[in-house]
């Protein structure tokens, strides 16, 4: 399990001007669903944009991270 305030520290770690919605899917704080608006993902593909939170989140996919279903946008892009 890991916090939705966890979770937004260690992203906002890695985006540091990152707007982050997070849900929690089940209630169990392991299955997450995450929107994360930030410049780091402009120019990047969807894949390398998820890739660079998988990086970011990488122990936490190991055991409190169940499922985390992404949604990745640059600045101005809606989606």
């Amino acid at each position: 399990m890991i916090s939705a305030e966890q979770l937004t520290e260690l992203l906002k770690n890695a985006f540091p001007d990152a707007v982050i919605q997070l849900k929690d899917l089940t209630g169990g704080q392991d299955h997450w669903q995450a929107e994360i608006t930030s410049a780091a993902f402009a120019g990047l593909s969807p894949i390398a944009r998820h890739r660079k939170v998988y990086a970011a989140l990488a122990e936490e996919m190991k055991g409190p991270i169940h499922a985390l279903s992404l949604k990745t946008l640059a600045p101005g892009e809606t989606g």
